[in-house]
């Protein structure tokens, strides 16, 4: 009976007494946990264990993990931090190297098709003239090798105008053909330049030039925005990863990947939600590069598929040798109404005296016409494949673009090595101890960050680098949505109101492109008025001798009767040539 009096004359001893513990945690008990795990992981990294404790110390000289009883020293935590710094950089590197891989490649290829397209189309040409023509073609080729070396100028990026491009040839060409049907005469630079400077008005090739400048201009204008889309995206997506991660990212990736390592629960993963904070606050100003990404990648896509379409720059290469011919016809069926209007206009010219005939041997005229490949027999180019396979597999590797940087910090933490699986919430390290993850998951983007609780992040000082990138990616997309509609932003100007442009408004012509035939919607553009049109400012010769003749010393005049004699006999086969034509298309 005494233990009960006691009990009810001192109950407040009593219940403090069962309360204690009855074996203290004593410091000395708390550091003999074995460090054993922390210690081979440390080791299997490659870092020397030297100071790595064999039990647990106490925390107190911890700056980044939490400061209790531990297995890593000052210099291990130092150490693992600049470590968690570098897997992170890795991962980002892993996970955009699909980026990086696809816009090299994809950029290599095109550029590569693109340029050898303009070869085979020169090439065509080469070929076509000179079994219809021989040697007077062969004695006058440069002109068309100087419209080549233009457009391939075009495409690497130079600043050239295509509109300017294509009116220098024809005007070079009308001056060549016009002395070739009027071999009786002889005629000056003056007067060549008058005949050339009037062109415009006397339209002597007929629509062809309209319609090669619009078929050309529009599909080297996405075929070269198009690729310098391509090696935009590898560059923005080489900057935009190469990070340096600042002082609050490495304390939250060191609290995220070795703070459990150092709490000697080695094998405890970082829960999924803490994953996530730590990498949207690490990359917040990735996940900005978003909006314009996207914006970016959709440019891309459409072009390329106006390439494979309307754009298709397969057909406008291969058509460059065909409307050349058939300009030339058309000027010869009609040379002598043309001859009739320019002599009028820029005076008689003086005849050729004791101009001597060419045989139709001499002339060529037993030249068999030329036959460019068939489909079949195309070749697929030095890219080892066709426009089609090339835009197809362009548009499959575009598509998971989308949105890449904010889904980079859930792809990241997605990996097992990472981050514990969603459904180990409860047994995860939440960057304390293990157990769940409380906090919420914050948003995409730099604003977003503002109360993010694994990292802080300064929402009022935005990256100036991925703002540049922003900027690149506005720039590049404009340049591009342009494009689609056959303008060039370069040359907006000048181009303007030339007809080089298409888009959905633009000219139709059905030998532009398949699909349409002869239920080719009708063109919607005003025809142009020659008596209102700008007059086209003179080009400046050079006065020691035509281009065409400068290396044969014969001075100013030339003369028809000289090498670059023309004979109608020898266009007699040009309607061979222009017969043949499906074939070449």
């Amino acid at each position: 009976m005494d233990w009960r009096l006691s009990l009810l004359r001192y109950p407040l001893l009593v219940i403090c007494t069962l309360c204690a513990p009855s074996e203290p945690r004593s410091p000395a008990v708390a550091a003999g946990r074995s460090c054993a795990d922390t210690r081979q992981v440390y080791s299997e990294k490659g870092y020397s264990t030297s100071t790595a404790p064999l039990t647990q110390i106490s925390g107190e000289h911890l700056r980044l993990c939490p400061q209790d009883y531990t297995c890593c020293s000052s210099q291990m935590e130092e150490t693992l931090a600049l470590q968690s710094q570098r897997d992170f950089l890795k991962a980002v590197e892993e996970n955009s190297q699909f980026l990086l891989t696809t816009f090299t490649q994809r950029h290599r290829r095109f550029d590569e098709f693109f340029r050898e397209l303009i070869d085979l189309s020169e090439k065509s040409m080469n070929q076509m003239f000179t079994k219809t023509y021989g040697r007077l073609f062969t004695q006058n080729s440069y002109v068309f090798q100087e419209l080549f070396v233009e457009l391939r100028k075009y495409y690497s990026g130079g600043s050239v105008s295509l509109s300017d491009v294509l009116s220098d040839f024809w005007s070079r060409l009308v001056e060549r053909v016009f002395s070739l049907v009027n071999p009786q005469y002889q005629f000056s630079e003056d007067y060549l330049e008058c005949v050339s400077k009037h062109a415009e008005q006397l339209q002597p090739f007929g629509d062809v030039p309209r319609k090669l400048r619009a078929q050309v201009s529009r599909a080297l204008i996405a075929s070269r925005a198009l690729s310098q889309g391509l090696a935009t995206g590898r560059d923005i997506v080489n900057k935009a990863t190469k990070l340096t991660a600042d002082s609050e990212c490495v304390r939250g990736l060191m609290r995220q990947l070795y703070c459990p390592l150092c709490r000697g629960i080695a094998s405890a993963r970082p829960c999924h939600s803490l994953c996530l904070n730590v990498m949207k606050g690490c990359l917040a100003n990735q996940a900005d590069l978003d909006t314009e990404w996207n914006n970016f990648i959709d440019a891309l896509y459409q072009v390329s598929e106006k390439l494979e379409g309307p754009f298709n720059v397969e057909l406008a290469a291969d058509s460059i040798s065909v409307k050349v011919s058939e300009a030339i016809m058309h000027m010869q069926e009609n040379s002598v109404s043309i001859s009739t209007k320019v002599f009028q206009g820029c005076g008689s010219p003086r005849p050729v005296p004791g101009r001597s005939k060419r045989s139709p041997k001499d002339l060529g005229g037993n030249r068999r016409p030329f036959r460019t490949y068939s489909p079949e027999e195309k070749p697929t180019t030095a890219a080892g494949t066709n426009l089609d396979r090339l835009v197809t597999e362009l548009k499959e590797r575009l598509r998971p673009m989308r949105g890449f940087w904010v889904s980079l910090p859930h792809t990241i933490c997605n990996d097992e090595k990472i981050a514990a699986d969603v459904t180990n919430e409860d047994r995860c390290w939440n960057g304390q101890t293990r157990g769940r993850y409380l906090p919420d998951v914050m948003g995409d983007g730099l604003v977003n960050q503002i109360n993010n609780p694994e990292v802080e992040v300064d929402i009022a000082r935005p990256d100036v680098r991925t703002r540049q990138l922003i900027m690149e990616l506005r720039v590049v997309t404009n340049k591009l949505r342009h494009a689609q509609s056959g303008q060039d932003m370069d040359f907006m100007d000048s181009e303007e109101g030339s007809g080089s442009g298409g888009g959905e408004q633009g000219e139709r012509y059905n030998d532009d492109w398949p699909g349409y035939g002869p239920y080719s919607p009708p063109s919607n553009k005003p025809p142009r008025n020659p008596s209102t049109g700008p007059e086209k400012p003179s080009r400046t010769r050079e006065r020691n001798g035509s281009k065409w003749n400068r290396n044969n010393g014969k001075g100013r005049v030339r003369s028809a009767t000289g090498q670059l004699s023309f004979s109608l006999l020898s266009l007699l086969c040009l309607p061979l040539m222009v017969t043949a034509a499906p074939l070449w298309r």
